[in-house]
């Protein structure tokens, strides 16, 4: 399969289920910000006029839950009538929250394979399995379409917020279809875009009409910005371009469809280019591996590009509820790498530690929330968690790790 064409989406921060993934993450970083120790896993569903919190958590935090989750739907932009149906001042709030099973803290807090190390003693946090991906198809080393789809996602958000086009609602979503030749990217086939907006625009009611406002304005002011620096662009003439193919989007929102956390595992990591082990990230703490161990997953496929020992890698960690060490380790280059994988996982095995509470240390991942202001987590809860141009994340800087991978590798060149 040489030539094809491979499809990715993202949403913006305004899409139901981002809101729930935004809300899980602000209460994460809010309890980890009094209390770095804090055990959470908080999920949310929004619908009309609803937010309800629920899920495990134990913390000394003090946290004002329903104070929090109104700032964020506000800050997102759902707020007075012209909010599209979901108010943050007046919908209704509800919090169900339960401390975490006594069965999992007791194999957190003391590994089965602990033998008097302080890093193998924080087992992990679930059983389950974790991928980590990069390629070199672009300067961030993710997969050309789910890159080109969030940079869509954030420009569509940045001209809502900075009401360039002010008649832009909050929810939205972005597509972006890739041709590729011989395994390369060489062209851009389809960008769609559906975003919310009012129902009359600067007096144009007629339907098409506004679509067709809708689209040229999108073109110049979020498709030409967001691929302004890309060697691939689009182009007017032969780019498909599809915007709102049902002919509007006026109710969206919570009060077009419910939402509900971990919803977006495939826009949250690689738009479906690699594999996924099926876990979501938002609301966890770094004791879930499902998402401290991808964390790391990506730190290692990416040191292995940055590297140049392959052009394209795929990490798998497992590991098993209590246990520290991951149960195995697996390294794809897809034909790709210049050492065998045999080797290269061998050279993993020795650089990279892979225990959780190892990943929590290397990535400071309980105190970040602090550190940033009380704002860590949401931010990677909207346009993924990989490849981020605009976070300093901290999985994704690899300039160290890959200078001594390239070096181990010589005994094998």
């Amino acid at each position: 399969m040489s030539d094809f064409i491979f499809t990715s989406e993202s949403v913006t921060e305004g899409h139901p289920d981002k809101i729930c993934d935004q809300i899980s993450d602000a209460v994460l970083d809010a309890l980890l910000t009094e209390d770095p120790e804090s055990r959470v896993a908080c999920e949310t569903v929004v619908n009309t006029g609803l937010c309800l919190l629920t899920g495990e958590i134990t913390s000394k935090a003090k946290v004002d839950y329903i104070k929090l989750v109104r700032n964020v739907i506000k800050e997102i932009g759902y707020e007075d009538y012209k909010a599209g149906g979901f108010d943050a001042n007046s919908c209704a709030v509800l919090v169900a929250l339960d401390e975490q099973s006594p069965d999992i803290s007791q194999g957190v807090n003391e590994a089965d394979d602990f033998n008097n190390d302080l890093e193998n003693n924080t087992g992990a946090g679930d059983q389950g399995i974790m991928f980590g991906y990069a390629c070199d198809e672009t300067p961030e080393l993710m997969p050309l379409p789910i890159s080109l789809a969030h940079r869509l996602a954030i420009q569509l958000a940045k001209v809502r917020h900075e009401k360039d086009l002010n008649y832009l609602l909050p929810d939205g979503k972005t597509q972006v279809s890739i041709d590729y030749k011989k395994g390369v990217p060489v062209s851009i086939n389809t960008i769609l875009i559906s975003t919310q907006h009012y129902p009359e625009i600067d007096g144009i009611k007629n339907e098409e009409e506004i679509r067709q406002r809708i689209k040229e304005d999108l073109w110049t002011k979020v498709v030409i910005p967001a691929t302004e620096d890309l060697e691939i662009k689009p182009d007017i003439n032969k780019t498909r371009f599809l915007v709102n193919p049902t002919g509007k989007f006026v109710v969206g929102g919570p009060q077009g469809d419910a939402g509900l956390t971990g919803r977006k595992i495939i826009v949250d990591t690689y738009g479906g280019y690699a594999r996924h082990g099926g876990g979501a990230f938002s609301g966890k703490d770094p004791t879930k591996v499902d998402r401290s161990a991808a964390y790391a997953a990506r730190y290692v496929a990416k040191s292995i590009v940055k590297a140049k020992l392959a052009n394209k890698a795929e990490v798998q960690l497992s590991y098993a509820i209590g246990v520290a060490k991951p149960i195995s380790i697996l390294v794809e280059t897809f034909g790709t790498g210049v050492i065998s994988q045999a080797n290269l996982t061998e050279i993993i095995k020795k650089h990279f530690d892979l225990r959780p509470e190892a990943i929590i240390n290397e990535f400071n991942l309980r105190n970040l929330p602090k550190k940033m202001g009380g704002k860590f987590f949401r931010k990677t809860a909207s346009y993924g968690h990989f490849g981020r141009r605009d976070l300093e994340l901290p999985w994704e800087n690899v300039e160290e790790k890959a200078a001594k991978l390239l070096e181990a590798s010589k005994i094998f060149l």
